[in-house]
């Protein structure tokens, strides 16, 4: 307890991070503050339909991303995914086609233009999504909207598309100036908002008659945090390739020198590739919002498509193919080979130059399939969870998309605390010198 104290104090005393602290609290709580406030006409005491059909299935899921903003039909009610949506049809693009490509060799100025075009794709992905929402407002919650049908639909469409917008900026405010990656954050405080009430509600369930009591609700925790110190595992899990770097004497190169290591993540992409995944997920169930008549389609958002084998399949075969696609994005073994032959660096028994660059692909894409397959694994775990009886809005939690967004924002944002606390000669976050391993990967060691 004395050493989190003086934690405290050491980051209070380190005004910079201080005030990004701040500025990230400050900008979350205009975030929740939000997701109250309903849409103008709409009656909040009549949208108890809307909050009963929006607990189950893929549009439960949604909800719970944006923090019961969809139930509430909040003029947050679409949260950042529109947004994640947009930033995975730019990514795609950047691989297919060439001018994007080119864009995206430019530097920052071509970043700058794939930043521009992601935020107009996201205002056109969130008018298209806000006028499905309406529909299905209509069709759940008919009663509570007290506006002609024209009007609401005019001024929804305007006021979701300007919501999303506002978080999207919000998100990137938090990047920018604050802690942690913020559009991730955004999705992390909605998780966060709604793991109380599943708790409860799981609770309740056990205690009900046939729930099992408070034995199977222990053991059921029990198992919770065995996932979560898995997942943890694999979050920090890196594999390291040794890499000697020789000594320049008179311009000779003497063997001998200083060797280090390149460490190579289990899962370099971070959250980012089970964001991206759930984001085409949730494509079907924004579809089924345009046909509120059709039993097939609205079997989609259903519980029962949920925990069915071809979705949990294909969002399984989805999340292993983006931990390759952003794993590829972010760790270039072409550059990593040519940065240490230029600092007269080579890894023992391969050649330099192209041999290395094949050398650290090989390894990289090795390490990647384990590491991805049990990203999926756990991805798919909620559905096992609520097959085994556990409460829909707490099997979320078990495993699945929520668990491993909370797992990895929260060490990616420690991990940064951590560093400006370093960076100052302050003792880090943990005890006996151990490091923080967040998105950012961990400092390899030297021998």
């Amino acid at each position: 307890m004395k050493s989190f104290i003086n934690t405290l104090k050491n980051i209070y005393k380190i005004e910079d991070l201080r005030q990004r602290i701040f500025l990230t609290l400050a900008l979350i709580l205009i975030y929740r503050i939000g997701s109250f406030i309903v849409l103008p006409g709409v009656d909040p005491d009549g949208l108890s339909e809307l909050a009963s059909s929006g607990n189950s299935g893929l549009l439960g899921l949604l909800n719970m991303f944006v923090g019961g903003s969809f139930t509430r039909a909040s003029v947050f009610a679409l949260g950042i995914m529109p947004y994640i949506s947009a930033s995975i049809a730019m990514q795609l693009l950047t691989l297919a086609v060439p001018y994007f490509q080119k864009m995206q060799k430019e530097g920052d100025s071509g970043r700058r233009k794939i930043t521009q075009l992601t935020r107009y794709g996201t205002i056109v992905v969130t008018a298209v999504q806000a006028l499905g929402y309406v529909t299905f407002l209509n069709s759940i919650a008919g009663g509570a909207i007290v506006i002609s049908p024209v009007l609401f639909t005019l001024s929804t469409v305007i006021v979701l598309t300007a919501g999303t917008i506002f978080c999207m900026w919000l998100g990137e405010k938090i990047t920018d100036k604050g802690i942690g990656n913020g559009i991730s954050l955004l999705i992390t405080v909605g998780i966060i908002a709604r793991l109380p009430f599943s708790f409860i509600a799981e609770l309740n369930a056990k205690f009900a008659g046939g729930g099992g009591g408070l034995v199977f609700f222990v053991v059921e925790i029990a198992i919770l945090i065995a996932i979560i110190m898995a997942t943890i595992m694999l979050v920090q899990a890196v594999r390291k390739i040794p890499v000697q770097y020789a000594r320049r004497i008179s311009g000779n190169r003497q063997m001998g020198g200083s060797r280090q290591y390149i460490p190579l993540k289990l899962n370099a992409s971070g959250v980012m590739p089970i964001i991206f995944a759930q984001a085409l997920m949730f494509i079907p169930s924004f579809v089924a919002q345009f046909f509120p008549e059709s039993a097939f389609m609205q079997s989609i958002t259903s519980g029962a498509f949920y925990t069915s084998f071809w979705y949990n399949f294909s969002f399984f075969i989805l999340v292993i193919l983006f931990t390759y696609f952003y794993t590829a994005l972010i760790i270039n073994p072409t550059q990593m080979a040519n940065d240490m032959k230029n600092n007269n660096g080579f890894i023992p028994g391969v050649k330099p130059g192209r041999k290395t660059a094949e050398f650290i692909d090989t390894i990289l894409s090795r390490i990647t399939l384990p590491g991805s397959i049990f990203l999926g694994i756990v991805a798919i775990m909620p559905a096992f969870a609520n097959l085994a009886g556990i409460n829909r809005q707490f099997a979320d939690f078990y495993g699945g998309t929520s668990l491993l967004i909370l797992v990895a924002v929260m060490l990616d944002t420690l991990q940064q605390i951590e560093s400006h606390l370093l960076m100052r000669h302050y003792d880090g976050l943990m005890k006996g010198g151990s490091r923080i391993k967040g998105r950012a990967g961990a400092v390899g060691a030297s021998v």
